[in-house]
């Protein structure tokens, strides 16, 4: 790797694990089939350890292994994905079959679950580490490659970056290439090295959703931004709460408050597709919705989670932020609060 890919904190290179076999596993996947490890013996298999209601890390992690395996083109038939569910208190079938039908994988990986017990087996023999911290989910991101001997290669942990999903598809899809016998060229490359962030005091032109006219963003005016994700809808009811944003839209003029922009975290998507489907079933909105296609602005706005809210004022900077959804009445206050 380039010093410039080392460099780039939004990327794991990966660590080596020295061929050391992968601890096997019988759990059942989103249909209720009897899965284990083992049984893809033959292929190069990519682990991963997601929270099955996780809107945080995990959806990058899935996107980031989706991408891989499509940078392999053809040779991906030979990569199998892999998903153990990493949320102590949603280890139904259904729980891993809604994680997999919202990220569009329903048909691209086999997400297992089982008992409490068995999981936590599976965590320890992987040394995994979850905890329930204020009610969050909190577990190690950790996605290994392991070889068709069924050898463990390489750990990756996923970095809270959007912006750096692409890259990371790209080293892990570079290392399944290195164990592939023909060791395929990837579909497309792209630099390593860190890219710049989106932040407030900088302007923005993002495409609208739906082929809507452009969002723009930057310094000037004070704005509400809410970063969304159409995946959100799995632990919320993300039709009713932008509708609660069409109220703030609507009252925002009269009572002074700042414009009300959205931004869909489109990178994590499934794809543009999947979003404009979406919002054509939610109804129209009152306000212009954004496609943030490269993860820039979420990172430069210091996205942790979807949805996430921001206050900028007109100089471009961050006066006030919020993780999850609020009633309006709190939405109004906090804009009254932090011009």
């Amino acid at each position: 790797m380039s010093g410039a890919a080392e460099a780039n904190p939004n990327i794991d290179l990966g660590s080596s694990l020295g061929n050391t076999p992968a601890p096997d596993f019988r759990l059942v996947n989103q249909f209720g089939q009897a899965t284990s490890l083992s049984q893809f013996r033959g292929k190069v298999v990519l682990l991963s350890f997601e929270d099955s209601e996780c809107t945080t890390v995990c959806p990058l992690t899935t996107q980031s292994m989706v991408l891989a395996k499509e940078l392999l083109g053809q040779a991906g038939d030979s990569v199998q994905l892999l998903g153990v569910d990493a949320n102590p208190t949603a280890t139904a079938v259904s729980d891993v079959m809604s994680y997999s039908r919202v990220h569009g994988m329903v048909n691209e990986w086999d997400f297992v679950t089982g008992s409490v017990p068995q999981l936590k087996k599976a965590w320890g023999d992987y040394h995994i580490a979850v905890q329930i911290e204020q009610g969050d989910i909190d577990h190690t991101p950790a996605l290994f490659v392991i070889n068709q001997q069924g050898q463990e290669q390489k750990l990756y942990l996923t970095q809270m970056s959007y912006s750096g999903v692409g890259q990371a598809a790209q080293v892990i899809a570079q290392e399944v290439s290195s164990l592939l016998p023909s060791h395929p060229k990837l579909a497309s490359l792209q630099s390593l090295a860190a890219i710049p962030p989106l932040d407030p005091t900088a302007k923005a032109t993002l495409p609208g959703a739906n082929g809507g006219a452009s969002v723009e963003l930057g310094p000037g005016t004070p704005r509400l931004v809410v970063f969304f994700a159409s995946w959100v809808s799995e632990v919320s009811d993300l039709p009713a709460e932008l509708k609660v944003l069409n109220a703030y839209a609507k009252a925002a003029p009269a009572q002074h408050l700042p414009p009300l922009t959205a931004v869909d975290e489109t990178v994590a998507e499934p794809s543009p597709a999947a979003v404009d489907s979406f919002l054509k079933a939610a109804g129209p909105l009152a306000y212009p919705v954004g496609l943030d296609k490269n993860g820039r602005l979420a990172d430069g706005y210091g996205v942790q989670d979807q949805p996430w809210l921001v206050l900028v004022n007109a100089a471009g900077k961050v006066t006030w932020s919020h993780d999850g959804w609020l009633s309006l009445s709190a939405i109004e206050a906090a804009a009254k609060a932090h011009p």
